[in-house]
Protein backbone atom coordinates (compact mmCIF):
# COMPACT_ATOMS: atom_id res chain seq x y z
CA UNK A 1 0.00 0.00 0.00
CA UNK A 2 2.98 2.36 0.97
CA UNK A 3 4.20 1.35 -2.34
CA UNK A 4 1.27 2.21 -4.33
CA UNK A 5 0.73 5.54 -2.59
CA UNK A 6 4.59 6.62 -3.41
CA UNK A 7 3.95 5.92 -7.13
CA UNK A 8 0.54 7.53 -7.22
CA UNK A 9 2.70 10.33 -5.72
CA UNK A 10 5.15 10.72 -8.10
CA UNK A 11 2.64 10.15 -11.23
CA UNK A 12 0.55 12.98 -9.65
CA UNK A 13 3.86 15.21 -9.29
CA UNK A 14 4.79 14.51 -13.17
CA UNK A 15 1.39 15.21 -14.53
CA UNK A 16 1.50 18.44 -12.29
CA UNK A 17 4.78 19.31 -13.26
CA UNK A 18 4.33 18.75 -17.02
CA UNK A 19 1.05 20.90 -16.70
CA UNK A 20 2.93 23.74 -15.44
CA UNK A 21 5.90 23.07 -18.11
CA UNK A 22 2.90 23.16 -20.67
CA UNK A 23 1.25 26.47 -19.57
CA UNK A 24 5.11 28.23 -19.61
CA UNK A 25 5.48 26.80 -22.86
CA UNK A 26 1.70 28.53 -23.68
CA UNK A 27 2.47 31.53 -22.01
CA UNK A 28 6.39 31.78 -24.07
CA UNK A 29 4.66 31.21 -27.17
CA UNK A 30 2.22 34.47 -26.46
CA UNK A 31 5.50 36.87 -26.67
CA UNK A 32 6.96 36.82 -29.80
CA UNK A 33 10.97 37.96 -29.88
CA UNK A 34 12.81 39.95 -32.02
CA UNK A 35 16.42 39.97 -32.99
CA UNK A 36 17.69 44.12 -33.31
CA UNK A 37 20.93 44.75 -34.42
CA UNK A 38 22.51 47.67 -32.55
CA UNK A 39 26.05 49.99 -32.11
CA UNK A 40 24.32 52.41 -29.51
CA UNK A 41 26.01 52.87 -26.25
CA UNK A 42 25.37 50.01 -23.66
CA UNK A 43 24.46 52.39 -21.01
CA UNK A 44 21.36 53.43 -23.24
CA UNK A 45 20.07 49.82 -24.36
CA UNK A 46 18.47 48.61 -21.14
CA UNK A 47 15.78 51.75 -21.09
CA UNK A 48 15.19 51.54 -24.99
CA UNK A 49 14.53 48.17 -23.97
CA UNK A 50 12.14 48.52 -21.38
CA UNK A 51 10.53 51.27 -22.65
CA UNK A 52 9.80 49.78 -26.63
CA UNK A 53 8.47 46.24 -24.41
CA UNK A 54 6.19 48.60 -22.44
CA UNK A 55 4.27 49.58 -25.08
CA UNK A 56 4.51 46.13 -26.96
CA UNK A 57 4.09 43.59 -24.10
CA UNK A 58 3.44 40.90 -26.59
CA UNK A 59 7.56 41.05 -27.89
CA UNK A 60 10.58 40.58 -26.24
CA UNK A 61 13.68 42.31 -27.53
CA UNK A 62 16.90 40.85 -27.93
CA UNK A 63 19.55 43.07 -28.36
CA UNK A 64 22.63 42.29 -30.99
CA UNK A 65 25.23 45.14 -30.20
CA UNK A 66 28.63 45.19 -32.20
CA UNK A 67 30.97 48.42 -33.71
CA UNK A 68 30.13 49.88 -36.84
CA UNK A 69 32.15 48.54 -38.68
CA UNK A 70 31.83 44.83 -37.47
CA UNK A 71 27.75 45.36 -37.86
CA UNK A 72 27.89 46.88 -41.33
CA UNK A 73 30.68 43.72 -42.35
CA UNK A 74 28.02 41.19 -40.91
CA UNK A 75 24.84 42.35 -42.29
CA UNK A 76 26.56 43.01 -45.82
CA UNK A 77 27.59 38.91 -45.46
CA UNK A 78 24.27 37.96 -44.16
CA UNK A 79 22.97 39.58 -47.43
CA UNK A 80 19.24 38.80 -47.87
CA UNK A 81 19.61 35.68 -45.23
CA UNK A 82 18.71 38.11 -42.47
CA UNK A 83 19.32 36.62 -39.25
CA UNK A 84 17.99 39.77 -37.21
CA UNK A 85 14.34 41.78 -37.53
CA UNK A 86 15.92 45.37 -37.73
CA UNK A 87 18.71 47.90 -36.86
CA UNK A 88 17.80 50.52 -34.27
CA UNK A 89 21.52 52.28 -34.03
CA UNK A 90 23.63 52.41 -37.01
CA UNK A 91 25.22 55.26 -39.27
CA UNK A 92 23.26 56.22 -42.13
CA UNK A 93 26.08 55.83 -44.46
CA UNK A 94 26.10 52.39 -43.83
CA UNK A 95 22.36 51.91 -43.86
CA UNK A 96 22.31 53.98 -47.40
CA UNK A 97 24.91 50.66 -48.76
CA UNK A 98 22.10 48.54 -47.54
CA UNK A 99 19.45 50.26 -49.40
CA UNK A 100 21.31 50.01 -52.41
CA UNK A 101 22.38 46.37 -51.91
CA UNK A 102 18.49 45.80 -51.23
CA UNK A 103 18.81 44.61 -47.86
CA UNK A 104 16.00 47.11 -46.14
CA UNK A 105 12.61 46.68 -46.18
CA UNK A 106 11.09 50.00 -47.11
CA UNK A 107 8.23 51.10 -44.35
CA UNK A 108 6.38 54.50 -43.15
CA UNK A 109 6.58 54.21 -39.14
CA UNK A 110 3.24 55.93 -38.21
CA UNK A 111 4.79 58.96 -36.89
CA UNK A 112 6.85 59.73 -39.90
CA UNK A 113 5.29 62.95 -40.68
CA UNK A 114 6.67 64.41 -37.74
CA UNK A 115 10.22 63.13 -38.33
CA UNK A 116 12.10 66.38 -39.67
CA UNK A 117 13.08 65.78 -43.09
CA UNK A 118 16.99 65.85 -43.18
CA UNK A 119 15.96 62.52 -41.01
CA UNK A 120 14.69 60.40 -42.86
CA UNK A 121 15.06 58.66 -46.40
CA UNK A 122 13.60 60.75 -48.60
CA UNK A 123 11.31 58.06 -50.55
CA UNK A 124 7.90 57.82 -49.87
CA UNK A 125 8.13 54.47 -48.15
CA UNK A 126 11.37 55.06 -46.39
CA UNK A 127 14.12 52.47 -46.08
CA UNK A 128 15.81 53.40 -43.07
CA UNK A 129 14.27 56.74 -40.78
CA UNK A 130 17.37 59.01 -38.46
CA UNK A 131 17.24 58.96 -34.83
CA UNK A 132 19.92 61.54 -33.49
CA UNK A 133 22.78 63.37 -34.64
CA UNK A 134 25.99 65.02 -33.83
CA UNK A 135 27.41 67.89 -35.88
CA UNK A 136 30.58 70.17 -36.60
CA UNK A 137 32.70 71.80 -34.25
CA UNK A 138 35.63 73.68 -33.48
CA UNK A 139 36.75 73.52 -29.52
CA UNK A 140 38.75 76.45 -28.78
CA UNK A 141 40.70 76.79 -26.16
CA UNK A 142 40.74 80.60 -24.99
CA UNK A 143 43.45 80.78 -22.35
CA UNK A 144 45.79 79.37 -24.87
CA UNK A 145 44.67 80.98 -28.13
CA UNK A 146 44.97 84.41 -26.01
CA UNK A 147 48.42 83.92 -24.75
CA UNK A 148 49.57 82.78 -28.34
CA UNK A 149 47.64 86.01 -29.96
CA UNK A 150 44.88 83.68 -31.77
CA UNK A 151 41.78 85.07 -32.88
CA UNK A 152 38.94 83.44 -32.40
CA UNK A 153 37.52 82.28 -35.97
CA UNK A 154 34.16 82.63 -37.04
CA UNK A 155 34.99 81.00 -40.40
CA UNK A 156 36.16 77.84 -41.86
CA UNK A 157 38.62 80.00 -44.32
CA UNK A 158 39.65 81.98 -40.54
CA UNK A 159 41.21 78.40 -39.67
CA UNK A 160 44.15 79.15 -42.89
CA UNK A 161 45.42 82.35 -41.35
CA UNK A 162 49.45 81.05 -40.88
CA UNK A 163 49.45 82.45 -36.89
CA UNK A 164 47.47 78.83 -36.96
CA UNK A 165 50.24 76.94 -37.98
CA UNK A 166 50.75 73.74 -35.76
CA UNK A 167 48.35 74.93 -33.59
CA UNK A 168 45.40 72.64 -34.90
CA UNK A 169 44.64 68.96 -34.64
CA UNK A 170 41.85 67.19 -37.04
CA UNK A 171 40.73 63.86 -37.25
CA UNK A 172 42.00 61.56 -40.40
CA UNK A 173 38.79 61.26 -42.40
CA UNK A 174 40.14 57.40 -43.46
CA UNK A 175 39.43 56.48 -39.92
CA UNK A 176 37.23 58.57 -38.44
CA UNK A 177 33.56 59.27 -39.56
CA UNK A 178 33.67 62.75 -38.06
CA UNK A 179 36.47 63.34 -39.88
CA UNK A 180 35.09 62.23 -42.98
CA UNK A 181 31.70 64.27 -42.59
CA UNK A 182 33.88 67.00 -42.28
CA UNK A 183 35.04 66.66 -45.53
CA UNK A 184 32.54 65.93 -47.12
CA UNK A 185 30.30 68.69 -46.06
CA UNK A 186 33.29 71.25 -47.19
CA UNK A 187 33.22 69.74 -50.70
CA UNK A 188 29.30 70.96 -50.50
CA UNK A 189 29.83 73.77 -49.54
CA UNK A 190 32.19 75.37 -50.85
CA UNK A 191 32.89 72.82 -54.52
CA UNK A 192 34.82 70.64 -54.92
CA UNK A 193 38.02 72.96 -56.72
CA UNK A 194 37.88 75.13 -53.46
CA UNK A 195 37.44 72.23 -50.85
CA UNK A 196 39.94 70.86 -51.99
CA UNK A 197 42.01 74.48 -52.08
CA UNK A 198 41.06 75.36 -48.53
CA UNK A 199 41.91 71.92 -47.33
CA UNK A 200 45.72 72.46 -49.07
CA UNK A 201 45.51 76.10 -47.38
CA UNK A 202 44.57 74.14 -43.74
CA UNK A 203 47.17 70.93 -43.88
CA UNK A 204 50.18 73.34 -42.66
CA UNK A 205 48.33 74.69 -39.44
CA UNK A 206 47.19 71.15 -38.66
CA UNK A 207 49.63 69.61 -36.17
CA UNK A 208 48.42 66.07 -36.54
CA UNK A 209 45.50 63.87 -38.01
CA UNK A 210 44.23 62.10 -35.57
CA UNK A 211 42.11 58.63 -35.80
CA UNK A 212 39.36 59.72 -33.40
CA UNK A 213 36.66 62.45 -34.09
CA UNK A 214 36.89 63.14 -30.34
CA UNK A 215 40.46 63.63 -29.91
CA UNK A 216 41.42 67.05 -31.07
CA UNK A 217 38.75 68.47 -28.61
CA UNK A 218 40.54 66.80 -25.82
CA UNK A 219 43.78 68.48 -27.19
CA UNK A 220 42.13 71.64 -26.97
CA UNK A 221 40.71 71.29 -23.47
CA UNK A 222 43.68 70.01 -21.95
CA UNK A 223 45.72 73.18 -24.02
CA UNK A 224 48.39 70.71 -25.58
CA UNK A 225 47.41 72.45 -28.89
CA UNK A 226 44.61 75.94 -28.69
CA UNK A 227 42.66 74.52 -31.72
CA UNK A 228 40.45 71.15 -32.37
CA UNK A 229 38.40 70.33 -35.27
CA UNK A 230 35.40 68.34 -34.00
CA UNK A 231 32.01 68.44 -32.67
CA UNK A 232 29.69 69.78 -30.75
CA UNK A 233 29.10 66.80 -27.98
CA UNK A 234 33.20 66.21 -27.58
CA UNK A 235 33.01 69.94 -27.08
CA UNK A 236 29.78 70.17 -24.27
CA UNK A 237 31.95 66.86 -22.58
CA UNK A 238 35.21 68.79 -21.81
CA UNK A 239 33.66 72.14 -21.26
CA UNK A 240 31.65 70.27 -18.00
CA UNK A 241 34.47 69.23 -16.80
CA UNK A 242 36.02 72.70 -16.40
CA UNK A 243 38.11 72.73 -19.77
CA UNK A 244 38.54 76.71 -20.60
CA UNK A 245 37.05 76.34 -24.09
CA UNK A 246 34.25 77.94 -26.31
CA UNK A 247 32.32 75.44 -28.61
CA UNK A 248 32.39 77.49 -32.05
CA UNK A 249 29.92 76.81 -35.26
CA UNK A 250 31.33 78.47 -38.21
CA UNK A 251 29.27 80.74 -40.47
CA UNK A 252 28.91 78.63 -43.46
CA UNK A 253 27.70 75.69 -41.50
CA UNK A 254 29.05 72.24 -41.15
CA UNK A 255 28.96 68.32 -41.55
CA UNK A 256 27.44 66.18 -38.96
CA UNK A 257 26.24 62.31 -38.68
CA UNK A 258 23.24 60.58 -37.34
CA UNK A 259 21.94 57.02 -36.22
CA UNK A 260 18.88 55.28 -38.27
CA UNK A 261 16.54 52.47 -37.78
CA UNK A 262 15.11 49.96 -40.10
CA UNK A 263 13.90 46.68 -41.14
CA UNK A 264 15.85 44.24 -42.78
CA UNK A 265 14.87 42.51 -45.66
CA UNK A 266 13.09 38.49 -44.64
CA UNK A 267 13.05 39.72 -41.47
CA UNK A 268 11.79 36.33 -39.50
CA UNK A 269 8.86 38.76 -37.62
CA UNK A 270 8.24 41.72 -40.39
CA UNK A 271 4.95 42.55 -38.46
CA UNK A 272 6.58 42.85 -35.04
CA UNK A 273 9.86 44.31 -37.17
CA UNK A 274 6.98 46.90 -38.34
CA UNK A 275 6.29 47.90 -34.48
CA UNK A 276 9.64 48.62 -33.33
CA UNK A 277 10.02 51.19 -36.31
CA UNK A 278 6.62 52.70 -35.55
CA UNK A 279 8.19 52.80 -31.96
CA UNK A 280 11.53 54.35 -32.93
CA UNK A 281 10.19 56.97 -34.58
CA UNK A 282 7.69 58.24 -32.17
CA UNK A 283 7.97 61.12 -29.81
CA UNK A 284 8.08 58.78 -26.89
CA UNK A 285 11.58 57.39 -28.15
CA UNK A 286 12.87 60.83 -29.45
CA UNK A 287 12.87 61.84 -25.57
CA UNK A 288 14.83 59.06 -24.99
CA UNK A 289 17.19 59.98 -27.45
CA UNK A 290 17.29 63.13 -26.48
CA UNK A 291 18.75 62.39 -22.71
CA UNK A 292 22.01 61.28 -24.97
CA UNK A 293 22.04 63.54 -27.57
CA UNK A 294 19.84 66.86 -28.30
CA UNK A 295 20.04 66.86 -32.03
CA UNK A 296 16.82 64.38 -32.05
CA UNK A 297 14.62 63.58 -35.54
CA UNK A 298 11.40 65.15 -34.00
CA UNK A 299 11.72 69.53 -33.42
CA UNK A 300 10.65 70.55 -30.13
CA UNK A 301 11.53 67.50 -27.79
CA UNK A 302 15.12 68.28 -26.90
CA UNK A 303 16.45 70.57 -24.41
CA UNK A 304 19.83 71.83 -24.74
CA UNK A 305 21.82 70.26 -21.36
CA UNK A 306 24.47 72.53 -20.03
CA UNK A 307 27.45 74.17 -21.98
CA UNK A 308 25.66 72.95 -25.24
CA UNK A 309 25.96 75.62 -27.77
CA UNK A 310 23.04 77.91 -29.38
CA UNK A 311 22.46 77.15 -33.21
CA UNK A 312 23.25 73.90 -33.76
CA UNK A 313 19.89 72.25 -35.60
CA UNK A 314 20.66 76.32 -37.84
CA UNK A 315 24.29 74.81 -38.45
CA UNK A 316 24.14 71.74 -39.70
CA UNK A 317 23.77 71.69 -43.56
CA UNK A 318 21.44 70.05 -46.08
CA UNK A 319 24.02 67.04 -46.40
CA UNK A 320 23.68 64.68 -48.95
CA UNK A 321 24.12 61.73 -47.37
CA UNK A 322 23.62 59.98 -50.64
CA UNK A 323 26.59 61.69 -52.35
CA UNK A 324 28.64 61.23 -49.11
CA UNK A 325 28.15 57.40 -49.47
CA UNK A 326 28.64 57.09 -53.11
CA UNK A 327 31.91 58.86 -53.41
CA UNK A 328 33.82 58.27 -50.17
CA UNK A 329 36.20 55.84 -51.39
CA UNK A 330 37.23 58.61 -54.09
CA UNK A 331 37.17 61.30 -51.82
CA UNK A 332 39.17 59.37 -49.17
CA UNK A 333 41.94 58.10 -51.80
CA UNK A 334 42.19 61.94 -53.04
CA UNK A 335 42.48 63.11 -49.20
CA UNK A 336 45.01 60.56 -48.50
CA UNK A 337 46.92 61.26 -51.42
CA UNK A 338 47.70 64.72 -50.42
CA UNK A 339 47.69 64.86 -46.52
CA UNK A 340 48.33 61.60 -44.82
CA UNK A 341 52.11 61.23 -45.20
CA UNK A 342 51.76 64.05 -41.87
Amino acid sequence: MARSRRVFSTLLAGLIGGVLLLGGAALAQGKTTIQVYTTLLPESLAEFKAAFEAENSEIELIWRRESTGVLTARIAAEGENARADAIWGLAVTSMLDFKKRGLLQPYAPKNLAEVRPAFRDPDPVPSWVGMEAWAAAVCFNTIEAAKLGLPKPTSWHDLTDPRFKGKITFSNPAASGTGYFHVSAWIQIFGEAKAWDFMEKLHPNVAIYEPSGTRPCRHAATGEFPVGISYELAGMIEKGKGAPIEILLMKEGGGWDMDTAAILKNAPHPAEAQKLMDFAASRKANTLYAKWVPQVAIDGIATPPANYPEGVAASMIKNDFGWASENRDRILKAWSERFEKK
